[in-house]
């Protein structure tokens, strides 16, 4: 009953037309915003997205539970369904991100900003929690992030650290990296301590080769990184890549994807993802 009281007030706050996130979904779906949505609709959560056949669904989920850091789970949508009430009113999820990947066989076969005609009545989609949301909890507390000075992605690595299979899924992790001064870096696994819906705190502190990343000038994903200036050291969060990395892996028959940084926007705010 709550479940549904919260859906309907995100629908009144739709058409009353003073919802940020649903306006910022209803400019990607007209194609009138393409790029990355890293400062789009302030204050509200974003999401990695991974969307596959049912067949794949039950191992996928199962690797997600397993592997909380990279893959938190924020619903699981009905098969065929590409509607999440409980993540926003009028999200389609078709069409309400500016970029998907489709694989077919673990092959990209499209890079599109609707996937309307690839959908089908078997598909059950995973939205993930993303850094964006503790990224604006880090910078509202007086937290310098460079990538968004520079209004950049930020840069991601594939590290030495071995996920927990499930099935076919399974690979390394997927780090992010943010240049941090020490001070800072000690305020910042405070802040995102409170976010385990977001990939929580750093898996990881300096020493990049310690978890495999051989150069920091090299990411595998994302933007190109800050240089590491003397008074900084770069501090790893687990990235919402990773679950793209375990399905390369797996090659399920089909699957979608969000392109790198085109995030699904919904209508929770990201306070309410905190533990206080």
């Amino acid at each position: 009953m709550a479940q549904a009281s919260a859906a309907q007030a995100l629908a009144a706050q739709a058409i009353a037309g003073d919802n940020p996130a649903h306006a910022a979904r209803l400019r990607i779906r007209s194609g009138a915003h393409r790029g990355h949505t890293v400062g789009v609709a302030p204050g509200y959560v974003q999401a990695n997205l991974a969307i596959m056949p049912a067949a794949d669904a039950q191992a996928f989920q199962t690797f997600c539970q397993l592997n909380p850091k990279p893959c938190p789970m924020l619903a699981i949508g009905a098969p065929g369904d590409p509607l999440l009430p409980t993540l926003g009113a009028d999200l389609d999820l078709r069409t309400d991100l500016s970029g998907y990947r489709v694989f077919r066989n673990g092959e990209e076969i499209d890079v599109t900003d609707d996937i309307t005609k690839y959908w089908r009545d078997d598909l059950v989609s995973f939205p993930l929690g993303c850094s964006l949301s503790f990224e604006e909890a880090l910078t509202q507390d007086g937290i310098a992030l460079r990538h968004f000075e520079r209004d950049e992605l930020v840069a991601m690595y594939v590290t030495n650290i071995d996920t927990v299979p499930a099935g076919p899924f399974g690979g390394k992790l997927v780090v992010s990296m943010r240049p941090l001064k020490p001070a800072d870096a000690i305020r910042a696994i405070q802040i995102t301590s409170r976010f385990p819906n977001v990939h929580g705190a750093p898996i990881h502190i300096g020493l990049p080769r310690d978890i495999g990343v051989e150069d920091l000038e090299k990411p595998a994903f994302g933007g190109a990184p800050p240089r590491i200036q003397a008074d900084e050291i770069p501090v790893f969060w687990a990235c919402g890549v990773t679950p793209q990395v375990a399905i390369a892996q797996a090659k399920p028959s089909f699957c979608i994807t969000h392109l790198p940084g085109h995030m699904l926007i919904t209508d929770v705010k990201n306070t309410t993802l905190a533990i206080m």
